[in-house]
């Protein structure tokens, strides 16, 4: 008799293992999708985060090359030491340039400014998709992100300074030196120097 109930047992605990090892299988494939996702979350991300910082370097440049042009010619030079004298028309190329390298496309690059310091916000989405999964229709989407890079001008002067005298910057720490009368671009800094370009949340 005692045989007889052992092999009862083993053949009520079959479909118990069975019925186990789907729930695993389900739980292991649920996780590979949303790693998936993740992963492709995360990518887009990455190209959002670099075609918005790609945008706002743009900007910088156009903002040292627009100062080293009027310094000695225009006494405003000091304004576009405040960081918002760009047109940013090329900022949308380069945020394209930057996504594509990223196997991304851009969706938007919009200016836009964040506590009063002019920015660049940029959306992108991927060129690949999250890739096939138990999770219908992940084989067709792809994923979006976005980030905003702002400009952030890092050199003070003193306010009642003359335009057309020599002056003083203070770009955090480093002593820049412009004299007007006597200015060639290999005068100015690294564009670093003048303006700092990071994202912000």
């Amino acid at each position: 008799m005692t045989p007889g109930r052992v092999r009862g047992d083993r053949g009520q605990t079959l479909p118990i293992y069975i019925w186990l090892t789907g729930i695993l299988l389900f739980a292991a494939f649920a996780f590979f999708a949303f790693a998936q996702a993740a992963s492709a979350r995360n990518g887009a991300q990455s190209a959002a985060d670099a075609a918005a910082l790609a945008a706002a370097q743009d900007a910088r440049d156009e903002l040292v090359e627009g100062l080293g042009k009027t310094i000695g010619v225009d006494d405003t030079w000091l304004d576009w030491l405040e960081g918002d004298l760009f047109e940013g028309a090329g900022a949308a190329a380069a945020a394209q340039q930057l996504a594509a390298e990223n196997d991304s496309s851009v969706t938007a690059t919009e200016p836009t400014a964040v506590g009063g310091l002019p920015a660049f916000r940029v959306a992108v989405e991927t060129n690949y998709t999250v890739g096939d999964s138990i999770i219908p229709g992940t084989e067709t989407k792809h994923a979006k992100a976005d980030a905003t890079a702002v400009i952030e001008p890092r050199c003070d002067f003193d306010v009642d300074a003359d335009p057309a005298e020599p002056v003083s910057l203070d770009c955090d720490g480093e002593s820049v030196d412009i004299d007007p009368e006597d200015f060639e671009l290999d005068d100015l800094p690294d564009a670093s120097v003048l303006f700092s370009v990071h994202l912000v949340e």
